[in-house]
């Protein structure tokens, strides 16, 4: 006689149901994030970020010289 199990107590059976259905609210909480969550920190800067901003990190890596970066900043602030 088996005291306490019942087919669906503690034992393997009931350890497996628990960790299947773990296994599957992890899936759906990390589509949910993944998918309808917040956005990252980076894309929240990329997205603040001005066309002044982008113009001073190209001059920053050297992409544009100084005469450029003069000439792209008026026509940024008169247009």
């Amino acid at each position: 006689m088996m005291w306490g199990y019942d087919g669906f107590g503690v034992g393997g059976m009931g350890i497996g149901m628990i960790l299947f259905w773990g296994l599957i609210i992890a899936v759906i909480v990390m589509l949910v994030r993944g998918f309808g969550g917040r956005p990252a920190e980076s894309e929240i800067k990329m997205l603040a970020r001005t066309p002044l901003d982008i113009l001073g990190e190209r001059y920053a890596r050297g992409e544009i010289d100084k005469r450029e970066f003069d000439e792209k900043r008026r026509d940024l602030s008169t247009g």
